[in-house]
């Protein structure tokens, strides 16, 4: 059984098959029968699992497990005590309304790699960074949340699932490693 951590690159689809000329897993990882456990966004970076096992991979992914999913946030304006709030209890998104999680105001991390391209700066436009935990993950949730709060999205990173983390397996945008299932559970 293999559980691959991967860094999955800003603009990369979570998906092996050739779609539109974009890039794609394929271009990053040469490893026979894996597959994506969850997904991210193509806008959006950071942790990714990929696993050839499918018990594991419904555990990782399917809700009913709820493993705990740490995303770092840069936000379009600065958030006040009110809008944290609102992030942390449940959101009506219109279509579903979000179980509780946590949110909070964190300095930009040093640890981050520059994204290419950058994020477009604005001097009269203050950024943040946010901190979201989520035990759950529906379909571009963050993006929708901060949206939903008057502070837009600028740039979303995924560092965590369950145990296995970014901070604890440092990799670069398009690296991987090979990890332990019991990781998560750390």
């Amino acid at each position: 059984m293999a559980l691959i951590l991967f860094n999955k690159p800003f603009q990369v689809l979570c998906q092996f098959s050739p779609q539109d000329g974009k890039a794609t897993l394929a271009d990053h990882l040469d490893i026979p029968n894996i597959y994506p456990a969850g997904r991210l966004d193509y806008d959006s970076e950071g942790l990714m699992l990929l696993t050839d096992d499918g018990k594991l991979q419904h555990t990782i992914a399917h809700p009913d497990h709820k493993e705990a999913k740490v995303y770092l946030v840069q936000v379009d304006g600065v958030p006040d005590a009110a809008s944290l709030s609102r992030l942390q209890a449940p959101l009506d998104l219109g279509d579903f309304t979000t179980l509780p999680c946590q949110a909070v105001r964190i300095a930009e991390p040093e640890w981050l790699w520059p994204r290419n391209p950058p994020i477009r700066q604005r001097a009269d436009q203050p950024t943040s960074w946010l901190a979201i935990t989520l035990q759950e993950g529906k379909n571009r949730q963050v993006r929708r949340m901060t949206a939903a709060v008057g502070l837009p999205t600028l740039r979303l990173v995924r560092t965590s699932v369950g145990g296995i983390s970014l901070a604890t397996h440092p990799l670069l945008p398009g690296e991987w490693m090979e990890v332990s299932a019991k990781d998560l559970k750390r």
